[in-house]
């Protein structure tokens, strides 16, 4: 009887049918092993802001004007590494503008292609030819190929290569070609993305975002707060639905998120329209004024529904479950309608902007016509077709937490306890806390989204993960979004942030951590997102000694006036970590007229004193059991034949 080895060498006997095609991928995934491990960018809390997310993807967060002056050196001036580095990211826009460069003869095309090839070229060293030939458009891949692996020292291979170039310009083909090089440059400057959470909400275009993340080659991501709500949603958590259409409402883009999964809101507009007012608390934070004064005044009354129907879900939820200890939360319960006050803490606060009178003696109970628009809401919500695409993307590449190349990366934070170690979440007499925290509402997720009934256990547990006590995705005391609301005074709107958040600056607590996803190495890291770093008062994103990194430095518009900034992401090549500060990106046409790339600078964080091989990574340890496997299949083979 064969051994459960022999039948799995017996099922790879198929993909290897011979010794000799066995060693030949011995021999390659050997040497694989031993190139460079490739440039991974990590980025986090992006919030909607797809052409700032788009121009650091299509810079390598300045990884490309670093290997344009590696390479060029003296050899161009600063101005013409800097045109060259916009050329790169913005090949179509640069092209057709008549003033970037202002004379494209076709001296000028051979010239730009022959620098494109030398800096692909460059850029695919630490790559297999198979991998770099993944990388390039189809129409193009065996010209590219011929282009760049061709020795024009020698006069018949030069020959050769002009023969084909002037080709390809004859027939018109030079500003295609020079796309092509510079797309394919893109790919492979960064080898692989780690989004750290926080795609949705605050700004208009996450599906742009997740729409470029789904034709990324090589991705992961850590679920943010803001995607749990989403994910929360379609699993079937009315309150997560009406969140973040609130949030949508509030951030003045409703009406791009429902064009863009072609909702019906058609039931939640008409109802706010009977129902409600103009109320200048409910006024959308943006005042760009894009949308006529019908439509704004529209959206201050869906706003309003919008907010009171959550508050009315969400008491309706912390009733259904004590073990979430939320009550101090039931907020509607503590209201003098008549009086317009509140009871918080033994103080009594008035109330501005009250907009109560879709409320009923069971404050939280929702009447006839808001059951029938938040059916219809979920209903459209849950059947948009690319809403149902964009969160199996998140299933799919996405999780809690990852594990990386020795490094951790997680959203939010660690629930800890006041004197240290870590938080437990107790649940139907089991506690679980750190690392089984994580994979506790990792599991509710999961199965809610397999599930996908309206305000089942799972959805609910989801909406604890958005903004529960001990939840790994908030780390508060509570969200005061209706004391925002409704109480002027800002001492009732602080959310106290759990200790993880004083701790994380200590080795020790980065430590301990580390420890409990069975990380030894002294090279690892954390890498968080989740709480904007104020860089204007003078905090700093490397925390713990140097052991942990937050790198949401204000990507979203929102963000930016208290961070000074837009945007962190972090590089790690085969050297080490470097930091990336981003400044506001407003338009390629404003780039296009400066003629340089601005937008990043980088720091060097550290840097290994051996260089890290694709022996040392991840992937490594996967190609490891591969060849061990083959080795495997080799000897059995050996001991067939010998046998015979």
């Amino acid at each position: 009887m064969l051994s459960t080895r022999e039948k799995y060498y017996q099922m790879l006997e198929k993909e290897f049918s011979n010794q000799e095609a066995i060693m030949t991928e011995l021999i390659n995934l050997e040497a694989i092993m031993h190139l460079p491990k490739g440039t991974e960018l990590y980025i986090s809390d992006i919030h909607g802001e797809f052409t700032a997310f788009d121009h650091i993807l299509r810079t390598g967060a300045g990884n490309t004007k670093e290997k344009i002056g590696l390479l060029f050196g003296d050899r161009l001036t600063e101005h013409e590494k800097n045109k060259l580095t916009i050329l790169v990211a913005y090949p179509k826009e640069a092209l057709k503008d008549e003033h970037f460069f202002a004379h494209k003869d076709r001296s000028w095309f051979r010239k730009k292609i022959r620098q494109l090839l030398e800096l692909l070229a460059f850029c695919s060293t630490k790559y297999t030819r198979s991998k770099v030939r993944k990388a390039l458009p189809k129409q193009y891949a065996y010209i590219i190929e011929e282009l760049m692996y061709t020795d024009t020292s020698f006069q018949d291979q030069a020959a050769y290569f002009d023969q084909i170039l002037s080709h390809l310009l004859d027939l018109n083909q030079g500003v295609a070609f020079i796309t092509a090089l510079c797309q394919s440059i893109q790919r492979l400057v960064v080898d692989h993305l780690h989004v750290v959470g926080d795609i949705y909400d605050r700004g208009p275009e996450a599906d742009k975002i997740l729409d470029k993340l789904a034709k990324h080659p090589s991705l992961d991501i850590q679920w943010g707060n803001h995607d749990i709500l989403w994910i929360g949603a379609f699993a079937g958590s009315r309150a997560c639905l009406l969140t973040l259409l609130r949030i949508a409402a509030r951030y003045n883009y409703l009406y791009e998120i429902e064009q863009a999964y072609a909702l019906n809101l058609r039931p939640l507009f008409m109802y706010a329209e009977e129902h409600y007012q103009k109320n200048s608390v409910f006024k959308p934070k943006d005042s760009s004024n894009h949308y006529s004064i019908e439509s704004r005044d529209s959206l201050e009354k869906v706003h309003q529904a919008l907010a009171i129907i959550q508050f009315k879900l969400e008491g309706q939820l912390i009733k259904r479950h004590p073990e979430f200890e939320m009550d101090d939360r039931l907020l509607l319960e503590k209201i003098d309608f008549d009086a317009e006050t509140i009871q918080l803490a033994n103080k009594e606060y008035p109330l501005e902007g009250s907009c109560f009178q879709t409320i009923q003696a069971d404050v939280h109970a929702l009447n006839e016509q808001e059951e029938y628009v938040v059916d219809m809401l979920l209903a459209s919500f849950q059947q948009s077709v690319k809403m149902q695409e964009h969160i199996q993307l998140l299933l799919d590449k996405g999780s809690m937490y990852l594990v990386y190349n020795q490094h951790l990366l997680f959203h939010g934070c660690l629930p800890l306890k006041k004197a240290g170690g870590f938080l437990p979440l107790k649940v139907e007499n089991q506690s679980y806390a750190g690392k089984d925290l994580l994979n506790f509402f990792e599991e509710k997720i999961r199965l809610g989204c397999q599930k996908q009934q309206t305000d089942s256990s799972e959805a609910d547990w989801i909406w604890y993960c958005w903004s529960g006590k001990i939840s790994p995705q908030f780390g508060k005391s509570a969200m005061t979004t209706f004391e925002r609301y409704f109480i002027d005074d800002q001492e009732t709107h602080k959310e106290i942030k759990n200790p993880y958040y004083q701790y994380r600056d200590t080795q020790e607590t980065c430590k301990m951590i580390l420890k409990e996803f069975a990380l030894y190495s002294p090279n690892s890291r954390i890498i968080n997102g989740h709480t904007p770093v104020k860089v204007k008062s003078g905090e700093s994103p490397i925390k713990g000694d140097g052991m942990l990194f937050v790198i949401d430095g204000g990507l979203s518009k929102a963000y930016q006036k208290t961070t000074g900034i837009a945007g962190y992401s972090l590089l790690n090549n085969s050297y080490g970590f470097q930091l990336v500060t981003h400044d506001p990106f407003d338009s390629i046409e404003n780039l296009l007229h400066k003629q340089t790339d601005e937008t990043s600078l980088k720091r060097v964080i550290d840097r290994e004193l051996t260089r890290n091989m694709i022996k040392d990574t991840t992937v490594g340890e996967t190609l490891q059991e591969q060849i061990e496997n083959l080795t495997g299949l080799l000897a059995y083979q050996t001991k067939k034949t010998d046998s015979i």
